[in-house]
């Protein structure tokens, strides 16, 4: 059964320790918490996927503690310099072409010739980082399709079972609470393969370039139909609680409901609370959750993106 243990030194560089041997580490970012494993390591990537029952198709991101690193393994281009500039160490994951040399395992890439890479903004993830010594693949730390993890506690609900997870390093509540932008920063125009807190105009601003929508193929993580979801049923849009429902209000839609992502409307703020009410919702008795009105603009879009896929038909 794996432990929580705080990220400090000691801890930290047991961490990586656990890296280098092929194990999984679990630790916290900006975003949610990461489950890590060596990401040019074909055994500990299969011990990612196997640990996540997730979809061989559904590449990893990986995660590199600077901007130098990251370009060492996937080809910069201009507009990723850009973006890279305003918002690295951030909640930003690129996508750009594996450079010749890239050490990135094709199981990491799910065979692409394409790779994901993020350098994120918390300390503590960035000494892991650097502790490990080596890129570190980290999908949400959480199964695959289920609620993602803001806390150290969520990962040890979700995979404190896993034999192949060494430890779970406990690096705060996550400040953001919503996944990283996803960026195909690799044509003439960024494509958003997935919305975050760095929103359209962000990204336009940096670019000079407005950003153009995705085709069909899978070459980002969080672009599965269905993802992110409770085991109970969701509903969208929904004014009041039906008989049976375990209502998330936001702003004055539900809110007399016991959970309220932002009384006062706030997407940040919600954006925070998104997973953490989900899963109280989730362990709550109820026959599904229904979400108050959220308004599709700036964070969001990002919010309503995951919810969407939180109500999808399950596979």
């Amino acid at each position: 059964m794996a432990k929580i243990t705080p990220a400090h030194h000691d801890s930290l560089t047991e961490a990586g320790g656990a890296i280098a041997k092929g194990q999984l580490v679990a630790f916290g970012t900006e975003t949610v918490y990461g489950l890590g494993g060596d990401a040019t390591n074909p055994i500990a990537v299969a011990k990612i996927y196997a640990a996540k029952g997730r979809p061989a198709f559904n590449p990893l991101i990986s995660h590199i503690d600077s901007t130098s690193h990251a370009f060492d393994l996937g080809e910069p281009t201009l507009m990723a310099q850009q973006l890279a500039d305003d918002y690295w160490p951030g909640p930003m994951t690129l996508i750009l072409n594996k450079t010749p040399k890239c050490p990135v395992h094709d199981l990491a890439t799910a065979g692409l010739d394409s790779i994901a890479l993020r350098v994120p903004s918390k300390k503590e993830a960035r000494l892991f980082l650097q502790a490990a010594g080596c890129p570190v693949a980290a999908p949400s730390a959480n199964r695959s399709g289920r609620i993602s993890p803001t806390r150290a506690q969520h990962v040890l609900e979700e995979l404190g079972d896993c034999d192949d997870l060494a430890m779970i390093l406990d690096m705060g509540a996550a400040e953001e609470g919503l996944e990283s932008t996803v960026i195909d920063a690799r044509g003439d125009a960024p494509v958003i393969l997935r919305p975050g807190s760095i929103t359209t105009t962000m990204i336009a601003c940096s670019t000079g370039v407005m950003p153009t929508t995705p085709g069909k193929d899978i070459i980002s993580p969080g672009q599965l139909a269905s993802h992110y979801a409770p085991s109970k049923p969701v509903v969208l849009d929904a004014l009041a609680a039906q008989d049976g429902d375990i209502m998330i209000g936001f702003g004055t839609h539900g809110r007399e409901a016991v959970l309220n992502l932002s009384t006062t409307g706030d997407l940040t703020e919600a954006a925070a609370n998104l997973y953490d009410m989900l899963r109280s919702a989730d362990a709550q008795a109820g026959k599904r959750i229904a979400i108050a009105p959220i308004p599709e603009e700036g964070l969001g879009i990002a919010i309503l993106d995951r919810l969407r896929r939180a109500a999808a038909d399950r596979p």
